[in-house]
């Protein structure tokens, strides 16, 4: 089932639309959603525990949860 607004910012908080917009696009589930948001949060401990690198949809929006460095986005 696609994710809705509501879906989404139950899992994240507060959050800007175009992100919210951008989560939605993904197709993403719920469960995709909630591994990403404890990746993009929490991703050396979760790595000290052995747990696979996201990937597929899960990886795409880790990319999008995760803050970008002013010189990395200077950079693009």
């Amino acid at each position: 089932m696609a994710l809705t607004r509501d879906d989404v910012l139950s899992v994240i908080g507060p959050a800007d639309e175009i992100l919210v917009t951008e989560i939605i696009a993904t197709e993403a589930t719920t469960e995709e959603l909630t591994h990403a948001w404890a990746w993009a949060n929490n991703d050396e401990a979760l790595i000290n525990e052995g747990r696979p690198l996201p990937s597929g949809r899960t990886a795409e929006l880790v990319e999008l949860l995760t803050p970008q460095d002013d010189e990395e986005e200077r950079a693009s």
